[in-house]
């Protein structure tokens, strides 16, 4: 008898019984001490399993709760609300991506919630997530990309760069998917330009799944690596950028992350500084420009510069009447 199926025989043994004893498990489960041990070892730490033993009645038995099965799982009410809400969020987060795959396990919670007087479908239309800036997304390079940085395989794509319109060839090997800014994005080790990239998977026209190992790295180095710059760019920071925001402002970006090795201080007359690495100035630059006014670069003087100039053809763009 496999471990699994062993460990399900408890479940028959105990439901319907007042308690049963150690002696008798083992002779009905054919198993020793040792195992009857860590059997009853990982029911309660890993499954979660309600067994409890009863002095008073000389066994062991399962114990009366709100708590809900699947297979090989107890849910309490309250992590019963938190998967729905969970499964709520990633539907909305990307519709048609992760919804249909989710349908048989969303169909299970919703019967066992309406089984405790709950409402599913009111839990789900009281979530709801806001998106802005979201591109589409090619379903079927995601899943691809997807299968190959769980199952380890490399994947052959073709990227569009965006800047010149240039389509490129490459092998990848995917190492983590990253959701930022409501955009897919996956890091990988690219075997073309021999180093760590980061790509948008919308921006990924075509992948096809390799017959090859991928390359494996050392996460956290490479999240080391890629954390150094400012937003999705990676790299070593080439600068620090330093951030004086209005006191009208202020209340708000204070409770901000800019960036995990980001200094800030409250000024006297009540401005926010802000001073955070960057190494590519794009992303940026895009979020110093959408608080107009409300914010001066200080340094360095390039980055000011740049500012400068970008605000200067903003404002020729606007000069003439339309």
């Amino acid at each position: 008898m496999s471990e699994i199926n062993r460990l399900y025989q408890y479940k028959t043994l105990l439901s319907g019984r007042r308690a049963m004893s150690r002696a008798d498990i083992m002779a009905q489960l054919e198993i020793s001490l040792a195992t009857f041990k860590r059997d009853i070892a990982k029911l309660r730490d890993q499954l979660h399993t309600p067994i409890v033993f009863d002095r008073d009645l000389g066994g062991y038995r399962l114990e009366k709760s709100d708590s809900t099965e699947l297979p090989g799982l107890w849910f309490s009410q309250d992590e019963m609300l938190a998967l729905m809400t969970i499964q709520s969020m990633i539907v909305q987060l990307e519709p048609g991506l992760l919804g249909p795959k989710l349908k048989p396990f969303q169909k299970r919670l919703d019967d066992m919630l309406a089984s405790q007087g709950l409402d599913a479908a009111t839990l789900t239309q009281r979530v709801r997530a806001v998106h802005a800036g979201k591109r589409h997304l090619p379903l079927t390079s995601f899943e691809t990309l997807a299968k190959a940085t769980l199952e380890r395989k490399q994947v052959h794509i073709a990227h569009l760069n965006r800047q010149n319109g240039e389509t490129v060839l490459r092998d990848i090997s995917p190492q983590q998917l990253v959701h930022y800014r409501d955009n897919w994005y996956v890091d990988a080790w690219c075997h073309l330009r021999g180093g760590v990239r980061s790509f948008s998977i919308d921006a990924i026209q075509g992948a096809t799944l390799l017959d090859k190992a991928a390359k494996d790295m050392d996460l956290l180095a490479m999240r080391e690596q890629l954390n150094g710059g400012y937003g999705i760019f990676a790299g070593s920071p080439k600068a620090w950028a330093q951030l004086r925001f209005s006191a009208a402002r202020a209340p708000w970006v204070a409770q901000e992350i800019w960036h995990p090795q980001q200094k800030s201080q409250t000024l006297p007359d009540g401005r926010y500084e802000l001073v955070l690495p960057y190494s590519d100035e794009r992303e940026l630059m895009g979020d110093i420009l959408r608080f107009g006014a409300e914010v001066e670069v200080v340094g360095p003087p390039r980055l000011r510069e740049q500012v400068q100039a970008e605000i200067q053809r903003m404002a020729a763009s606007y000069r003439s009447p339309l």
